[in-house]
């Protein structure tokens, strides 16, 4: 982390001249000529901005068997995530190289800040309560999809299960009531430090684990719980109900910004709302500045451009084989040094007809503050 701390843009151009690399003889990479391009400009002059209808005929004949398409190393994974304006559902790739490089580092780069910054956390002498979605896996035509954190917990190395709870079988339970049920019966009784998890879920089973154990508070049934890394959701809704519920004055909230298409910021102060933008995961970001956004037409620039306090579309290339792939979040940064985010909306969430440039993010400050008041 050190290294992306002290030279950012450097790391960013040096991963994305791997990218082209790894990818030249694709048949993307043929048809954009990987490897006649020799810097960001070439790149940005040379391939398009796509969504996810443009790639979509692309990830089909994948996912029906071809391979070396747009990502070099055979794709038997994709993540399913909710729909688009003309498809019903998304099939993101997810490559081997994704996996290991990005969800799976990220993860211990999470730990490892936490653990920098709370050098008397005692977060391994229990457990890690971990809370997925929809678990189920389906396989077609040898290739397999499903919600990204089941794919996660499919690949996950053997020692991981240990010091998580559920066990494996649990967390891919498909049935919502039932693995609901299952996982309070499961780890009532077990010493869990750390939460894992979207808000919205993790309420619904902590108010479970309440009414099966009559307690007044999760301290009763976890006295050693220390952290909750949640993301997913904005928190702001949720954080005085978690409060209620979890009345430790020194409790950790650690933020984290993954999606299907790859993991791209961990909190990494305590108590910060900002997240580290994480620049050696095998994605190379661009950014199209709100006030200028016409979708695939518009004009992105590089980290090395941006603005404070500006909002900006979040256009990405993988390791997974998306190339400009226009994700349809927005981000602003609130530092430069280091580069610094926080997510406040989708591109689809933004009305600017008369400068108003109303987005999720204010309208959500709006809500919190009317609950707050009422």
């Amino acid at each position: 982390m050190e290294l992306f701390l002290k030279y950012p843009i450097d790391v960013q151009h040096e991963l994305l001249n791997r990218l082209l690399d790894n990818a030249k003889n694709t048949e993307v990479g043929k048809k954009y000529g990987f490897k006649e391009l020799q810097n960001y400009n070439d790149f940005a002059n040379t391939v398009p901005i796509q969504q996810y209808e443009t790639i979509e005929p692309m990830i089909e004949r994948t996912r029906q068997g071809e391979q070396n398409v747009f990502w070099p190393t055979p794709i038997k994974w994709f993540a399913k995530s909710s729909g688009t304006t003309n498809a019903n559902s998304k099939f993101i790739p997810v490559s081997d190289e994704a996996l290991e490089d990005c969800h799976f580092k990220a993860g211990k780069d999470m730990l490892c800040l936490y653990f920098n910054n709370n050098p008397e956390a005692k977060l391994f002498t229990g457990k890690g309560l971990r809370l997925g979605g929809s678990s189920a896996v389906y396989e077609d035509n040898n290739s397999f999809f499903g919600d990204l954190s089941a794919i996660i917990i499919e690949n996950l190395p053997f020692w991981a299960d240990f010091s998580s709870s559920p066990k494996l079988e649990t967390a891919l339970m498909d049935e919502w009531e039932s693995k609901m049920k299952a996982i309070v019966e499961e780890t009532i009784n077990e010493d869990i430090t750390s939460l894992v998890g979207v808000p919205s879920w993790m309420l619904v089973l902590l108010n479970r684990v309440l009414e099966k154990t009559g307690k007044k508070n999760i301290l009763e049934v976890w006295p050693n719980l220390e952290v909750y890394f949640h993301g997913g959701v904005n928190f702001n809704p949720y954080r005085e109900q978690f409060k209620k519920i979890i009345p430790k004055k020194d409790f950790k909230y650690y933020e984290t910004y993954n999606a299907s298409e790859g993991f791209f910021a961990i909190q990494d102060v305590n108590g910060s709302n900002d997240l580290l933008l994480m620049l050696d995961y095998g994605i190379f970001y661009e950014f199209i500045p709100m006030n200028e956004y016409i979708g695939e037409d518009s004009k992105a620039i590089p980290l090395s451009d941006v603005k404070l306090n500006t909002n900006y579309a979040l256009v990405i290339t993988t390791n997974g084989g998306l190339w400009r792939y226009l994700i349809g979040d927005t981000v602003k940064f609130t530092s430069l040094d280091p580069y610094r985010i926080r997510i406040t909306g989708r591109t689809k969430h933004f009305i600017n007809v008369f400068g108003e440039e109303l987005i999720i993010e204010t309208a959500e400050e709006a809500l919190t503050r009317a609950c707050q008041k009422t």
